[in-house]
């Protein structure tokens, strides 16, 4: 009996951890969210955009203005729609009216979102822009002619802000942003939560464009497989090839340097696994010796792993490497000794 009573403990436990988990993302901010307020005012009653284009002239020439009846969400139509009923603004002169360089972010973004709310827009709660404090009108302008009605064209609006990304875009290695081939928006969706143009991993929006590195290899390099701003740094930086550091500085951060070029000489070659004990041994008729003796790894420094690793992405060739008929007996040659 006791025991019957333990297993419906264990069973409720196991119920309950999804709901322990997700309340202790909550309470640490691992689930993050912004509120959004809608303002009202209290008492306004909508008077119709004639009514307000009698004074804000030029003010019907935007975007919103097109809009048919149906597309409205919430039944109110016209200006009303976004700056809230007109009646008691119409009387007080001025005032008692919902003005988008007044509100808070999140109370701007609340007006958006009665219509924004698919396709991209619909993660903004999650973005971290809106966690931030960015509101849709600092990037947008309500009465703007253009169909995204933004204010400046990305990039140079991304750049008000993110001017360390526009830095690194003029440095040595970068993509061509400042050719005007591509924009941020081509990798960036600013009102996503991840702010990716993916809904995969970060490598797959890399392969969008970068093929040919995607695979399927037999031996892969595992910093590619799990994340490429590992070794490179997408916005632009010093080294070739976005690399985060030239080589062979970014190599040696994981691997240990090579016998052939950081060391003065060692036996290699065959391993043979009939030691005492089943252990493996190494052929001591094989032996290698640096030609540049004690300072080979001085010499080291000066070379690229690249020149060897040609294909460091990814192979069907055992290091990466490409096919060599002296080394390779199954590329035509022999294992010279």
């Amino acid at each position: 009996m006791h025991r019957k009573v333990s297993l419906s403990r264990s069973s409720w436990l196991v119920k309950l951890l999804p709901l322990l988990l997700f309340l202790g993302a909550c309470a640490t901010g691992a689930i993050r969210e912004k509120q959004l307020t809608l303002p009202v005012i209290d008492g306004a009653t909508a008077v119709g955009s004639e009514t307000c284009l009698e004074c804000h002239e030029g003010m019907g020439a935007g975007v919103h203005s097109r809009l048919a009846g149906f597309e409205y969400m919430g039944g109110t139509e016209g200006c009303e729609a976004c700056h809230g009923g007109g009646s008691l603004h119409v009387d007080s002169d001025g005032d008692q009216i919902l003005k988008f360089g007044e509100l808070l972010p999140e109370e701007s973004a609340a007006i958006c979102a009665k219509c924004h709310t698919e396709g991209k827009l619909m993660d903004w709660t999650h973005s971290e822009h809106a966690l931030t404090d960015v509101g849709c009108t600092d990037c947008h302008s309500v009465h703007a002619g253009g169909k995204t009605a933004l204010k400046q064209q990305d990039p140079e609006l991304c750049y008000t802000c993110h001017q360390e990304q526009m830095a690194k875009a003029s440095f040595p290695s970068h993509h061509p942003i400042k050719e005007g081939k591509m924009n941020c928006g081509d990798c960036h969706n600013p009102h996503a939560a991840e702010g990716l143009v993916t809904e995969e991993r970060t490598n797959d929006l890399c392969l969008d464009c970068h093929s040919r590195y995607q695979g399927p290899f037999v031996f892969e390099h595992a910093p590619v497989a799990e994340d490429c701003t590992i070794c490179h740094d997408p916005h632009g930086t010093v080294a070739d090839n976005l690399l985060q550091q030239n080589e062979p500085f970014l190599c040696l951060q994981c691997h240990e340097g090579h016998f052939h070029a950081l060391r003065a000489g060692q036996p290699v070659g065959t391993n043979v696994p009939d030691g005492p004990g089943g252990s493996v041994i190494t052929d001591p008729e094989i032996t290698f010796t640096n030609p540049h003796g004690e300072e080979g790894w001085q010499k080291a420094f000066l070379s690229r792993c690249t020149a060897c690793h040609s294909s460091h992405h990814g192979s069907d060739l055992p290091s990466q490497g490409a096919p060599n008929p002296d080394r390779w007996p199954s590329a035509g040659g022999s294992l010279t000794r």
